[in-house]
């Protein structure tokens, strides 16, 4: 076993590779760039070594200096991670040219499986069963076209060397083809430096199923059995869960068998996941292999209990394979959950900023032991960049079966609570709780398919959210005389008599004002959208609050940031923002001010100053996270300065310019 190994990676991979080593006693170096200098995977790592800018391509993507580090600090090995430079066949064979092992496989299988076309010619011969389609070296745009009318449509048009969804047509008819081959060239010549395509039959409502397989440098091969990674968004990975439901005992096997002979056919080192594409009556085709450990690879240690990253360090070292086929078991169904800071509502948007409030269910990171399970390469307080993917963290389950695991799932979705920036937690749990999903029909359009449900407005009480947010309001400021002053109180305390307060709110999430009315004359009542309730209220610590509503007891939790009450409850997430009109007497210029969503890079100001524009109209363009973002006008009116050129950076919630309204 190694000594000590580098990671060439950062977050939670870069953390998870770290725990594993600290088990075996095996010392680990992380690497950083600028953006990360004080974060997790720093922290947890031995020893770290600066590698550049912020921007991946000045740090992580630097092989030269990756190398550089593993000499410098002593590292015997570099582990990748995924990602980065995972595949990249110019870092393995850099790492063995400077003597050091890299965690990983042969440079020439890296080769091999590299170019999509390539392998699908390697597997044909290996006999692993192919869709149907063209891979040949003849990209004439005559030839592809008659090659996909001889497939039939509709079909599917790949960048060969591409991957992320990137360079990927689906063709409905023969008309559209040229088209359609046009624009994935553009694409893919500009995402990877190749404009190669390749062609398949594109199956109608196919699930996406993955094989994790092994090889040691001893000849042996296993795989470690199947995961259904078919919920997808933009050719994302949304849920991954192990065992893929619903196969036979026949298919499970053929599958794992097809696996391994493709890794054999490449002479693989290593873990490695291969990719197949599954027809909804179980035919199942090779779509490509990921010559790496995957970001799901969690699910396939809670079911079959085995430390994954151990097995890399110990076949990289050169020890046989721990087990052999017929003693590998699997135990219960896991299904993992990939919990990002993005806006499913605008688009999957990245969302950036600080975690001003990061909890999650109670549970041991990086454990293949117990039912739930945190990989997460953020704290509370970090920042989520717009320099790399805006993972917050991997939530884990593990059930004797499936139906035990989705509700483990739903009850640990219900608990996340992430302030700072928008999240996918909610929509996570409408899939998780949706039929299709629980009812395992699944394939790779479900979110598409079933749009309108898993979009529609929250079923949870805005209502009940709010008398929570009032609860936590009122004790704040001591309308209850919670241990306050009776002069600071928010509720006018009088020596005698009764009173009422009016709480004027404004949701943030619907940018619309609200008003509550708290009176106490006898008896304390709060007045929400026109019906009185009885109205009492305790907490527990900061942040669990319990109301009683008439005879209706709500529980949730609060969190305060500022004048903004962000209230947790029955898994559904508010923001509402205290209109302290006392406060703010005076202050109307802040309603003619327009802000940066999140930090980046301004790309185009369409208005100039004086200008007169509607409501609704684009001012800016930014950029963040490769996305574009306009900001537009929420009202008509004149600009007035413009603060930002085409080209500034810019931090969330900068000013970009005033916006003179009438009565501003």
């Amino acid at each position: 076993m190694f000594n000590k190994i580098l990671i060439a990676n950062r977050g939670e991979i870069a953390c998870r590779v770290a725990a594993t080593a600290k088990r075996l006693n095996v010392g680990s170096v992380a690497v950083y760039s600028d953006a990360d200098a004080k974060s997790k995977h720093v922290d947890v790592c031995d020893e770290a070594v600066h590698v550049g800018g912020s921007a991946a391509s000045e740090s992580y993507l630097r092989i030269e200096r990756i190398v550089e580090a593993a000499k410098k600090t002593g590292a015997q090995a570099v582990h990748p991670g995924y990602g980065f430079l995972s595949e990249n066949e110019a870092f393995a064979n850099a790492c063995e040219e400077a003597g050091i092992v890299f965690i990983g496989p042969p440079v020439e299988a890296i080769r091999a499986m590299g170019s999509k076309a390539a392998a699908k010619a390697l597997m044909q011969s290996a006999s692993v069963p192919l869709v149907p389609g063209y891979h040949g070296d003849d990209q004439s745009p005559d030839l592809l076209q008659r090659e996909a009318d001889a497939i039939g449509y509709p079909v599917l048009l790949k960048a060969s060397a591409g991957g992320g969804g990137k360079g990927m047509r689906v063709v409905e008819k023969s008309e559209d083809f040229a088209q359609a081959l046009a624009s994935c060239k553009r694409e893919a010549a500009s995402s990877f430096g190749n404009d190669r395509v390749l062609i398949e039959k594109y199956l109608l409502r196919p699930r996406h199923v993955e094989v994790q397989v092994f090889a040691d440098k001893h000849g042996n091969a296993v795989y470690l059995f199947d995961r259904d990674c078919s919920v997808q968004r933009r050719h994302q990975k949304v849920l991954e869960e192990a065992p893929a439901p619903g196969l036979s005992d026949e298919t499970r096997r053929a599958m794992g068998e097809a696996a391994v002979a493709a890794a054999r056919a490449v002479d693989y080192v290593g873990a490695g996941t291969v990719e197949f594409i599954m027809t909804q009556d179980g035919q199942f085709y090779f779509m490509e292999m990921n010559t790496r450990l995957q970001v799901e690879h969690p699910v396939t240690e809670m079911v079959t209990g085995l430390d994954l990253v151990e097995w890399q360090l110990r076949v990289a070292a050169g020890e046989p394979l721990p087990l052999q086929q017929h003693e590998l078991r699997v135990d219960g169904h896991a299904i993992e959950a990939r919990v990002y800071a993005e806006n499913p509502s605008r688009g999957f948007l990245p969302s950036t900023g600080t975690l001003k409030h990061l909890a999650l269910p109670h549970a041991v990171e990086f454990t293949i032991e117990g039912d739930v399970r945190i990989d997460s390469g953020v704290r509370e307080g970090d920042a989520i960049t717009p320099f790399y993917d805006p993972m917050i963290a991997k939530l884990i389950v593990h059930g004797r079966d499936r139906r035990d695991a989705l509700a483990r799932m739903a009850r640990a979705l219900a608990q996340c609570e992430i302030v700072g920036l928008h999240t996918n937690v909610e929509f996570l749990q409408r899939i998780v709780k949706s039929e299709p999903f629980s009812q395992a029909d699944l394939d790779t359009g479900l979110i598409e398919r079933h749009h309108d449900a898993l979009f529609a407005p929250s079923s949870v009480s805005r209502e009940r959210a709010l008398a929570l947010a009032c609860a936590a309001l009122l004790t704040r400021e001591g309308g209850e005389a919670h241990g306050r002053s009776p002069w600071d109180a928010l509720s006018h305390w009088r020596m005698s008599g009764g009173y009422s307060q009016d709480l004027h709110w404004r949701a943030l999430d619907a940018d619309k004002p609200l008003k509550a009315v708290f009176s106490k004359n006898g008896e304390k009542r709060l007045q929400l959208d026109g019906q009185s309730a009885r109205f009492d209220w305790s907490h527990r610590g900061e942040t669990a609050f319990s109301v009683q509503l008439d005879d209706a007891l709500v529980k949730g939790h609060v969190f305060t940031d500022g004048d903004v009450f962000h209230v947790f409850l029955e898994g559904a997430a508010f923001a509402f923002e205290w209109q302290n009109l006392m406060a703010h007497a005076g202050d109307a210029e802040h309603e003619g001010r327009l802000t940066a969503p999140m930090p980046g890079k301004v790309i185009a100001v369409l208005v100039q100053p004086g200008a007169s524009v509607e409501k609704g109209a684009p001012l800016i363009v930014m950029e963040a996270m490769k996305m574009e973002h306009t900001i537009v006008a929420p009202a008509t009116g004149r600009i007035g300065e413009i603060l930002f050129d085409v080209g500034d950076q810019v931090t969330d919630g900068s000013q970009l310019l005033v916006l003179e309204t009438e009565g501003s």
